[in-house]
């Protein structure tokens, strides 16, 4: 099983992003905002799981990510607003573009999405923050 663990790194956040994917503790993909845009961390660790999930390509792998909110989002929130045709209470569905190339992916999937705490001390993840960063810099950030 193919091991993942996905960060994204934004500053001033909004501002300039970039996103890295690392694979078996190898770097494999860094990236940025599709349009070159200011855009939000949230968004950058939303495309770096989308890039895990593309470059498994229905594999069975398991992606570390410390964002929760993303998790949640994937498994558990997103089942309704799919039901109410990309609709929730309360409000609009932020990040939507993101939300609805994410969730097929995922579906098709053989990947476990697995919380990992960040800034803790573990390698995949201190690899996967420092990649974003340099993604970050090749962006054009700070």
């Amino acid at each position: 099983m193919i091991t993942y663990y996905t960060d994204g790194s934004c500053e001033p956040n909004p501002g300039q992003g970039g996103y890295a994917v690392i694979k078996d503790m190898q770097v494999c993909v860094l990236g940025g905002e599709p349009s070159g845009a200011l855009t939000t961390n949230i968004r950058m660790e939303g495309f770096a799981i989308i890039a895990a999930l593309k470059d498994a390509n229905g594999a069975g792998c398991e992606i570390f990510s410390d964002s929760e909110f993303w998790i949640k989002v994937i498994t558990i929130w997103s089942i309704p607003w799919e039901k109410n045709g990309w609709k929730k209470k309360g409000g609009e569905i932020k990040n939507l573009d993101i939300v609805q190339e994410v969730v097929p992916l995922y579906k098709k999937s053989k990947a476990k999405l697995t919380w990992v705490r960040g800034h803790n001390n573990d390698p995949g993840n201190e690899m996967a923050d420092q990649w974003a960063n340099e993604a970050r810099k090749q962006h054009g950030g700070k």
